[in-house]
């Protein structure tokens, strides 16, 4: 199972509100366990009963997810024709908690004002408690940071403008 494949499951399995799920197949075992607090008793248990029916029951997921969707950020122009109108911006690629440094005690990956260039690593994105750097795809200038440090973002909620002149 590819990494991305697994992430993917990972996703599918908060939205579905699960706490706990086991797969295992003939080359593999793999266990996902989610932190969100327990409800009320029995409610979670007839999820995690169909949750696991329906996948022994039904084939190998395959799961088609394009790698660049989840290990870069999307890149798009800026909807709103304003004076930001000629800067890229670009996107988080997964769900995650938002970090400008790579750990508390270092300082940030970049700040606005810098040059970046294609595989840059320019923040991290913590998702189910693995920290992912996201490398540029575009090439050009920080010009502003739109999402605070240490915050929540949601898949391709724009992180930051590029001038790409």
């Amino acid at each position: 199972m590819k990494i991305t494949e697994i992430q993917d499951l990972i996703k599918f399995i908060a939205k579905a509100g699960v706490t706990e799920v086991e797969i295992e197949q003939k080359d593999f075992k793999i266990t996902i366990k989610s932190e969100m607090p327990k409800r009320k008793k029995g409610f979670d248990e007839p999820m995690v009963q169909h949750l696991q029916e329906s996948l022994a029951t039904s084939p190998p997921m395959q799961i088609a997810a394009p790698a660049a969707a989840i290990t870069h950020p999307a890149i798009t122009a800026p909807e709103s024709p304003d004076e930001n109108s000629n800067y890229i911006e670009v996107k988080s690629p997964m769900i995650g908690t938002f970090y400008r440094r790579p750990s508390p005690d270092k300082d940030p990956l970049k700040d606005v004002g810098d040059m970046i260039k294609e595989g840059d690593v320019v923040c991290v994105i913590e998702a189910m408690k693995l920290f992912n750097e996201i490398e540029s795809e575009v090439k050009g200038k920080i010009v502003k940071f739109l999402v605070e440090d240490n915050t929540p973002v949601e898949y391709d909620q724009p992180l930051f403008l590029v001038d790409p002149s």
